[in-house]
């Protein structure tokens, strides 16, 4: 009775999505879920942090109105509890609506905790709340998907209260808004929990242990995202580390370690951790069916091409994978369809990890996809660089918040390993080949990172993009431009 085609361990956005896709290829499936539907992603992080960043941006833009454009208006409050409640409501529908295509699709959730007991054998414990269903052994046909996905990482001897010391799975959800924030992490979720605490009135200050923030994205977007950053009153301290915390009754006082070696100390209502996450493993019994996880505790696949463990018909998906993947939500959906392609016994393509999006949603906003700068270099390329600012567009000097379009092109034809800034330069040392990679930083730059996905996708050159026009005036004109110049047909840039 509880034989299927196909178990997936997780619910969150790699788990659902195969169970969608491999429900739509004709295949029975049992998903295995002991929380919520969604996920981290869905309810405690993209689309809840998301949203509130929503909110932070209208209040940054009411202050635009009133400093730049002589608006009179200003914000007398922030009520939380509305603010909340529309988040709330916006995390409900979507979970909703996943729930939905899930029971359209056939696919047959359980309530419970699942773990491992052979390489086509799960256990689902504790499912009789609220589903009703019975404790139980599983049998896949075809194959288990593993879809735990991960958790804060949290730092020795420095436990989260949920109010005074949060990790990024509670931050949203810590009562009220605090007056100052020390954040440690400058990655992509430190840098937009530091932003959104920032556009709603508290002192922040952003601790990164690397000599800059968003340190695996390209160092000039790095650079301009940190000047942004600076320029709204957050105070960034980069190559710092946290070396002792004292919890007070109303904060925390925190003593950090400078570049310099000096000794720092930082007092803040509220410390937010947000050193990277770790995967979930914990309860699945891995030895049962075989797979195991490296020294990292991530469950890597012994075949990239599948997604498949050392043991057959034994998946992974999302945030268990190991690098090249991203531990992203749209990573996952491609991962998923892999997997469950894969399952059905349909050819599926592997992913492209180098083609997969990276956004911080911060303002200012960030968004990249395909190689940098020096990633290009050190693997031997030789490279055509060009940088577009975006207030030497007219829509750029509208919004007049700064930011820049770099593009990282091969050279065919190049001697040595060469950045080279403009048009005639390239031309004199070899043909611009394909585009390598695109990197964005500036208001809106998360929905203008699509066309450069492509474009690197495409393995296109910069006189292919350079033959389609761009709208004018827009903040994607600053894109075409670039690749305009790179071209040898700039216009506005020489």
């Amino acid at each position: 009775m509880n034989e299927t085609d196909v178990i997936i361990i997780g619910g969150g956005t790699g788990g659902y999505a195969t169970a969608l896709r491999a429900a739509a290829l004709g295949l029975r499936v049992v998903l295995a879920e002991r929380e919520l539907i969604g996920g981290t992603c869905l309810h405690r992080g993209c689309i809840p942090s998301k949203a509130m960043l929503h909110a932070a941006e209208l209040v940054d833009g009411i202050a635009e109105a009133r400093e730049r454009w002589g608006v009179q208006a200003s914000v007398a409050a922030v009520d939380w509890a509305a603010l909340t409640a529309t988040r709330d409501d916006i995390v409900a529908r979507n979970h909703t609506g996943v729930e939905g295509h899930l029971t359209q699709a056939g696919v047959q959730v359980v309530r419970g905790t699942a773990r491992l007991t052979g390489p086509r054998t799960v256990r689902i414990e504790g499912a009789g709340e609220p589903s009703g269903e019975p404790d139980g052994e599983f049998t896949a046909r075809r194959g288990i998907v593993l879809a735990t996905g991960s958790r804060p990482r949290l730092l020795p001897g420095l436990t989260p209260d949920g109010r005074r010391v949060v990790t990024s799975d509670d931050a949203l959800f810590a009562p009220g808004l605090p007056r100052s924030v020390l954040v440690l992490g400058g990655g992509a979720i430190g840098v937009e929990y530091a932003s959104l605490h920032r556009s709603m009135g508290a002192e922040v200050t952003l601790v990164e242990a690397a000599d800059r923030l968003l340190p695996l994205e390209d160092a000039d977007v790095s650079r301009h995202l940190a000047r942004g950053l600076k320029k709204r009153g957050i105070a960034v301290r980069t190559g710092s580390t946290l070396v002792d915390t004292e919890l007070l009754e109303d904060g925390i006082r925190a003593t950090l370690r400078t570049p310099r070696g000096e000794h720092v100390v930082v007092e803040a209502e509220r410390l937010l951790v947000a050193v990277g996450r770790v995967p979930v493993t914990d309860g699945l019994d891995l030895a049962a069916a075989g797979p195991a996880t490296d020294g990292r505790g991530y469950v890597p696949p012994a075949d990239w091409s599948r997604l498949e463990t050392a043991v057959p018909g034994v998946h992974v998906v999302g945030d268990l994978l190991p690098p090249p993947s991203l531990g992203l939500a749209h990573a996952s959906f491609a991962e998923a369809l892999l997997v469950a392609e894969t399952l059905a016994g349909i050819p599926s393509p592997p992913v492209d990890y180098a083609t997969v999006p990276r956004v911080t949603y911060s303002a200012p906003q960030t968004a990249s996809v395909g190689l940098t700068e020096d990633q290009a270099r050190a693997g031997g390329r030789a490279v055509a660089v060009n940088t577009m600012p975006l207030t030497a567009t007219a829509k750029g000097m509208v919004h007049g918040r700064g930011g820049i379009v770099k593009v990282v092109a091969a050279v065919d034809g190049a001697g040595g390993d060469r950045g080279l800034p403009c048009s005639n330069e390239v031309e004199s040392l070899g043909k611009t080949g394909e585009v390598l990679g695109v990197h964005l930083v500036g208001p809106h730059v998360s929905e203008m990172i699509a066309e450069s996905q492509l474009i690197v996708g495409w393995d296109a050159e910069p006189s292919d993009v350079a033959r389609h026009l761009h709208a004018h005036p827009t903040l994607s004109e600053a894109v075409g431009e670039a690749f305009l110049t790179l071209a040898g047909r700039g216009l506005h840039q020489h």
